[in-house]
């Protein structure tokens, strides 16, 4: 029977972070792993300026991979989600401030280099391509779709955070040169105007009201999504990023002086709603201008 090459996956020998990822060789049902063994990496030394650790997204579909990755770089103190497919990547980033993906090409469904392509029509998140195709021609196609930077499996931890921390430097350089996205100028909901500009409140009447760091950072986080459920650890994440000093009190503290400043009754609050064991909702449309 011909020898195939058959999905990637992890040796059971993965011991802390000195993992590898291999290719095994199907022969019928039995699989026969071939590896070389890397050294556990030291703790993770970050970018300066990064005031909270850097937020790893991992799409692939093989739980294995995703468990063990995830362990991996967790372990190297990095933030780490995980997703099987692109619905559940599009949901997470949706939810959650991502630094960086680790995309891997061959997906159920949407494959790689299609929700690598939709990534970059929409956003500049850096992203690692990372396959068992190591061929050439799959390595331009998923730089040509705007992937950062390509990593062939079998690949060792210290290559893999090696290749994290220059992809993340760059992207810090880069975003130090262009500034970030432009927002929209103002938001609009309720009676309400919030100007980003001037990081101020203005009411339908005019009436001005100022917002500290925090409640801006927090309330921008709340209108940029809309009428979903956004639990207290992913407003902390949205709206802390790097630089946002005046959320260290507690996301309850911040949304009860929202409340005071945007709810005709505070008491009984029609913009910020409690979701009970879900977080809060802001529950009115918002317009962009």
């Amino acid at each position: 029977m011909p020898v195939r090459i058959g999905e990637a996956g992890f040796h059971p020998s993965f011991s802390g972070i000195g993992f590898f990822v291999t290719k095994f060789v199907r022969r019928g049902s039995s699989h026969n792993p071939a590896h070389i063994l890397r050294k556990p990496l030291h703790a993770l030394v970050y970018i300066a300026g990064m005031q909270s650790a850097p937020h790893i997204l991992i799409v692939d579909d093989h739980r294995e991979i995703r468990d063990l990755v995830s362990r991996a770089l967790s372990k190297d103190g990095f933030r780490v989600s995980s997703a099987a497919d692109g619905r559940a990547m599009r949901k997470i980033m949706a939810d959650s401030r991502i630094d960086l993906i680790l995309l891997d090409l061959m997906l159920p469904g949407e494959d790689g280099l299609s929700l690598c392509r939709a990534l970059r029509a929409e956003s500049n998140v850096p992203i690692i391509m990372v396959t068992a195709k190591g061929e050439e021609i799959d390595r331009v196609i998923g730089l040509e779709m705007g992937a950062d930077d390509y990593l062939p499996k079998p690949f060792g931890s210290r290559e893999l955070i090696a290749r994290i921390k220059a992809v993340l430097r760059r992207s810090q350089e880069n975003l130090s040169k262009a500034g970030s996205e432009p927002r929209p100028k103002s938001y609009h909901f309720d009676r309400w105007g919030l100007d980003t500009g001037s990081r101020a409140l203005v009411r339908d009447d005019g009436v001005t009201i100022s917002l500290s760091t925090g409640e801006y950072d927090l309330l921008l986080a709340l209108v940029e999504r809309p009428q979903r459920v956004l639990n207290r650890d992913q407003l902390l994440d949205l709206a802390r990023g790097r630089s946002a000093p005046g959320l260290d009190r507690s996301i309850d503290t911040q949304v009860s002086r929202l409340r005071k400043k945007l709810e005709r009754d505070p008491a009984d609050p029609k913009i910020i709603k409690t979701v009970w064991g879900g977080g809060y909702m802001f529950t009115p449309p918002v317009t962009r201008q």
